[in-house]
């Protein structure tokens, strides 16, 4: 049986035991990151919704980072957005800048009518690289 490590990065445990969840959980070489928010560091959601998808962007490379990897490591991404049709120029564009070079990740976005306070969230599957 494949053991189950928490994840968490580096100053946000507070965040994740409020409500509950590991930011991510590895298992084997895979990555299961928990959806991704542009929070602050008091953990309420940036008002400026370019800020806030980048911020929730800084938060995953965080978490993926604790765990070894990077952006590159990503095989899978869903995103859920509150109002699509208005975001998502906005976060195509953050979109291209982040993930630049094929192959990309595959990736869903669905759009939703709450996220706690958010309008933007990601979550994704990684490989973890071995060691070299």
């Amino acid at each position: 049986m494949t053991q189950r490590e928490a994840i968490f990065p580096a100053g946000r445990h507070a965040l994740y035991e409020e409500h509950e969840y590991s930011a991510a959980i590895k298992s084997g070489d895979l990555l299961f990151v928990s959806g991704q928010v542009g929070s602050r560091s008091d953990g309420t959601p940036e008002p400026d919704f370019e800020q806030q998808v980048r911020l929730a962007f800084e938060n995953l490379k965080a978490t993926l980072a604790a765990a070894g990897a990077t952006l590159d490591d990503i095989v899978d991404v869903t995103s859920f957005h509150t109002d699509p049709e208005k975001q998502f120029d906005t976060i195509l564009a953050i979109k291209h800048e982040v993930f630049n070079t094929k192959p990309y990740p595959n990736w869903t976005a669905i759009g939703v009518t709450w996220l706690a306070g958010f309008d933007f969230e990601i979550k994704v599957i990684a490989r973890i690289p071995t060691a070299k």
